[in-house]
Parts: C-alpha cells; structure tokens; sequence
C-alpha cells in the first residue's frame, strides 16, 4: 500500500479565491456572509448567502473556453490550477497517462439550468444555448480538468450532496494508495446561488435568515455557500522523488451509509464513519487534535454529530477541538468539505485552529470544544474532516504531518 500526501491546494469561495486569503480569513475570524446578489434575489425569503463577489471569469478563460463552462466549472478550474501551480507537477512524459481527477459536485450546472429555464419557460424563447449540456453535466468540471491538464487515468465525478468532496477525496486517495493512479487531482466544486438554487433549498426550511450559529443554543439553520477546493493527492515516494514540498499526509477515510431516513442525521451511521476513519488511519482518539466538523447550524445536524464524537472518542472527546467553519464560507453543498480541508492543512502546518463563529449560547446538546468565535493556536500531529448528507452519505478523512 501506497502512503498518500497533499502538495498542492487550490480555492475559491467566499473568503478569497485562492489559499493565502481564504487562511487569513479563517485566521483572522471573518465571514464571507451577506446579502445576495443576483437576479430576483428580492423574490427571495432567504437573502443571505457566502457568495464569491467580484468574480471575473473573463481573466481566467477567453470567451470560447466560456461558452463551455457553468460557474461551478470556472471555480474548479482555477483551484486546480492554483493546486498543480503549487505542486511543481508537470503532467507531461507519461505521468498524465497514469494521473487523473476525482471531484465532487451535488447540483453541477444549477446556474444553467436556471438560465435555460427562464429562457424557455418566463421569456417564451425557443431556444437554448447550443452547449447546454456540456455546461450543466456534472462531470463538467471533471473533464474540463483532465483536458486542461491532460489527465488520461482515472477521472469521474462523485455526487453525494453534501459529502460529495469528500467522497471524491476519499476515492481519489484509495487510488493512489492501491497503486492505482501516482497522482489525483481531488476535491470538488458547487455554484448553486441563483434563483432557482435558491429557491429550491428554501422549500426544505433548513436555512437561517439571520447568521449560521453552528453548535449555539440559539441556531437556526444553515446559510449556503458556493466555491470550490481541489488538492494534487501524490504518492509519497513520488513526491519525495521529486522533492516537492508536503502539506500532509492523507492517512484513512471512511464511508457508510445510515440507510435510513432520506434527510435526518444518524448517530450511528456518522459514529460508524469516524470510527472507520480512524481504525484506517490507525490512530487513537488521543491523537486526533482537530476536527473540522460538518456543523450545519441545523438542530439535528450539530447535537447528532457532537454525540456521534462522544461515542467515537469516549474520554478522549473532553479535550478535541471540534469547529464548524461554514459559519465562514458557508455551506458550499457538493464542494463544502473541498473548502474545510484547508482548515485542516492550516491546524496540521500553521498550528492554528479556525473557529466556529456566531457562537452564542452553550447547548448541552453540544458541550465540545467547539473553538468559539476566535482562532486559536495548538499544536496538533493528526486531524479529521466530517462530511454528513441527505440521503444518508457519510464520508470522513483523516489527516496528519508527515
């Protein structure tokens, strides 16, 4: 078996559009949270959302590279760029015969079906654009970076709502640890704050109209985000063969599935996915110095996660901090556990914990560490990163210094 490091990061969301300042967001304890911004957004009973403001597609792809990408393909895109920058990797010589990409995405194209709808159904056009589909698919920003990069080994699209990053991740890291693939571009992407996107997720009534309080007393619902996160998953021996810089070691994940209600949280199946984390990583509870929670802000989400760690970690629990970072950048969906991985990487290298922020009122419900409003510094060997979805899907990675 393969061991597996991260050497390159790439993102864009709220907080920043690429690594430095999403960090120095988290660090410093800022949200990228506010008021929507984007046709019909009035109509809407929800107007807050973690948007990426100033986005300028038009400085990253000329116009025919455009009319191929939805905007949750551009945010993949550039973050794997900025991953493969970072990493030094050329893909030329044979290795993209052997690499590929594994990224996660719940809606894929939410922005052009909301255009096309419109289109066709409000404004009584005929017709739509010609690459619809292409834009919309969810393996558009798959494929759009195995052709960027010339990825010709394993590349698909994962979509498990709100777990589908770390699914990917996970995938991607099985790959290269069998032997399968030296090297994985992984994470994922989702843009799905238009109208329609919106519109849609106000129908479950699981959204705040005030501010994410992941783990207060007084939470009220989550608050969506949009962005991306794609990480280079490499062979460790390839990577030291090249001398290239390590961010951390990828050392186990782990899926299950609660096979029970299609949209409220399990403790047992969450607990079983932590576990199986951990016994892949072969680490102990004790050694766990970081979690980056799922942490919604939703009532059943956060007390079901906090006693899915309890029975976890036993004793061991007391002394975990456990932050949700959504309060931040937000729930990105399909491409929320792509953003929280950097959470981890800065606790692993900086030695600096991101907060839950909005923290309020203690619920015994949710009596962890959970790092309230401000970052902290410690020194922690080894981390986790939760990811629980509707449908029951539930993904956690382990993560620690090499």
């Amino acid at each position: 078996m393969k061991r597996v490091v991260i050497t390159g990061a790439g993102t864009v969301n709220a907080l920043g559009q690429d690594v430095p300042q999403t960090l120095a967001a988290l660090r410093e304890g800022r949200s990228g949270i506010g008021p929507l911004e984007f046709r019909d957004a009035e109509r809407l009973s929800i107007q807050i959302g973690a948007q990426v403001k100033g986005w300028q597609p038009e400085v990253h792809f000329d116009r025919q590279q455009l009319g191929f990408l939805d905007r949750f393909a551009q945010f993949a895109l550039v973050a794997a760029r900025q991953a493969v920058a970072q990493s030094g990797l050329d893909f030329a010589g044979g290795l993209g015969d052997r690499s590929g990409v594994v990224l996660g995405t719940a809606g894929g194209g939410v922005g052009t079906w909301d255009e096309s709808y419109r289109a066709v159904y409000a404004e009584g056009k005929n017709r739509v654009h010609p690459f619809v589909v292409p834009r919309l698919m969810n393996n558009a920003a798959a494929s759009h970076v195995s052709i960027e990069f010339g990825l010709r080994g394993p590349a698909f699209s994962v979509a498990t709502a709100c777990s589908s990053s770390n699914h990917a991740m996970g995938l991607g890291f099985q790959l290269v640890r069998s032997g399968a693939a030296p090297v994985m571009l992984v994470g994922g992407s989702e843009a799905m704050l238009c109208f329609g996107g919106v519109k849609a997720w106000e129908g479950l009534r699981v959204m705040t109209k005030d501010a994410c309080r992941p783990f207060s007393a007084n939470r009220n619902g989550m608050v969506q985000g949009e962005g991306a996160g794609v990480y280079v998953f490499e062979d460790l021996d390839h990577a030291r063969a090249r001398g290239a810089d390590i961010l951390a070691e990828v050392a186990g994940f782990h899926m299950s599935s609660d096979a029970g209600d299609i949209v409220m949280p399990s403790l047992d199946g969450a607990a079983r996915a932590i576990a199986g984390a951990l016994a892949d990583a072969a680490l102990t509870p004790e050694a766990v110095g970081y979690i980056n929670a799922h942490g919604t802000g939703t009532a059943a989400n956060d007390k079901t996660e906090c006693a899915a760690i309890r029975r976890v970690f036993g004793p061991a629990a007391e002394r975990v901090m456990v932050s949700s970072t959504k309060a931040a950048h937000g729930h990105c969906i399909g491409g929320t556990g792509a953003v929280e991985l950097l959470a981890c990487l800065m606790a692993l290298n900086e030695g600096v914990i991101a907060p839950t922020l909005n923290y309020q009122e203690p619920d015994p419900e949710c009596d962890l560490d959970v790092v309230p409003n401000t970052a902290r510094t410690a020194r922690v060997e080894a981390v986790l990163s939760n990811a629980f979805a509707f449908g029951g899907m539930n993904a956690v990675l382990a993560l620690k210094k090499v």
